[in-house]
């Protein structure tokens, strides 16, 4: 059946949900994705952003022009941390070098929004750990930019699940049915086993998400290189990711590499003890329905991951702050799916050898 107004879940949204107070950001790193994603989705969402700051005062010197609500542009990130106007700090810098910004921030008493991965270092963990405990007794919320649990497909997903419209998770599938993004030259072809510790980041938090409360404890990964692929690409560009749950659940993540087609998508199902939840996400396939065994159930989807997901992102942040609570996407929350990507990290490095995911990733023997 189609959705009504009267249909059973018709009544679930997956657009963010901000507060009242939406001011007070301030931009710390304001590279490429920053300026492509979050300062349209605050834009388009009117979220106060106070200003701006980035390593290279040529990078942000027009962003005033064309985003006219910024307030400033930030000469350091001193100047920055000790505006009293910014409330909350969006820490979009590289991965490496992250954690200081964000003990930064905690430390000048500002709520945080950390882009991801939150870290590819095992090292850097348990200071994350401390680091959460150390802001939650300050008063102060510390959350990661998994920007893509608020992906409109996936989002409804999250929200269906919660609703046990699909009963117990059996299983979570996702392929990649679509060409890989421009990665031979880039930075991003400079990671270690980059398809496992970066690109899949998204989907292997919203997956165990979905997994939830089962708790994912071995994963294995094998990434490979494929035919076709250049010399100069210095990463595999295949990978299969694999969870196993405390449950018995188990979850795929498949790129196979460099896909030809006229019609790009990343399908997903979750299978369930009750139905099944079919969709897909990115490149204008969004879609989503739920087959209960008897009939389809078939969504609206408003809006896109860029940049809806982003403005969903800091809506969560600024919702918890509001009610006085923990947002879902928490540093202790995500440090589960940190903890899940270096087992797959050391997976794949072991030639797809299965990892405990309960092993502390710092002391794992042969970690990369």
């Amino acid at each position: 059946m189609t959705t009504t107004p009267t249909a059973p879940h018709g009544d679930l949204d997956p657009r963010p949900r901000f507060p009242d107070e939406r001011g007070g950001v301030a931009i710390l790193g304001c590279g490429s994705i920053a300026q492509s994603a979050h300062l349209p989705a605050y834009e388009q969402y009117g979220v106060g952003v106070v200003g701006v700051w980035a390593r290279s005062p040529a990078t942000v010197a027009r962003l005033p022009s064309r985003f006219p609500g910024i307030g400033r542009v930030y000469r350091s990130p001193e100047e920055l941390l000790a505006d009293p106007q910014v409330r909350i700090v969006d820490i979009a810098t590289p991965t490496r070098g992250r954690l200081a910004w964000i003990e930064a921030a905690v430390d000048a008493g500002k709520h945080v929004l950390a882009q991801k991965p939150l870290t590819d270092d095992p090292a850097e963990v348990e200071a994350l750990v401390r680091l959460g405990e150390r802001a939650e007794a300050a008063g102060v919320r510390v959350a990661v930019n998994q920007n893509g649990r608020w992906a409109p497909p996936w989002r409804l997903t999250t929200q269906l699940l919660r609703a046990g419209a699909v009963g117990e998770v059996v299983g979570v599938t996702h392929l990649h049915d679509k060409p890989l993004p421009p990665l031979a030259g880039t930075s991003f072809d400079d990671l270690g086993h980059m398809l496992v510790t970066d690109y899949l980041n998204h989907w292997i938090d919203v997956t165990r998400g979905w997994l939830t409360p089962a708790r994912v404890h071995t994963v294995q990964a094998v990434d490979t290189r494929v035919p076709g692929q250049p010399a100069s690409a210095r990463n595999p560009w295949s990978a299969t990711v694999t969870l196993i749950a405390d449950s018995g659940a188990t979850a795929v993540l498949r790129i196979t590499g460099d896909v030809v087609t006229a019609r790009p998508s990343c399908p997903f199902w979750v299978h369930g003890t009750r139905g099944t939840v079919r969709g897909s996400v990115l490149l204008g396939s969004d879609r989503l329905s739920l087959d209960d065994g008897s009939g389809t159930e078939e969504f609206a989807l408003p809006g896109q991951w860029f940049v809806d997901g982003f403005a969903g992102a800091m809506a969560e942040l600024m919702t918890a702050l509001d009610e006085d609570r923990e947002p879902e996407h928490a540093v202790s929350d995500v440090l589960g799916t940190v903890r899940v990507m270096l087992a797959a990290r050391d997976s794949a490095e072991r030639g797809g050898a299965p990892v405990d995911v309960e092993d502390p990733p710092a002391r794992r023997a042969g970690a990369p």
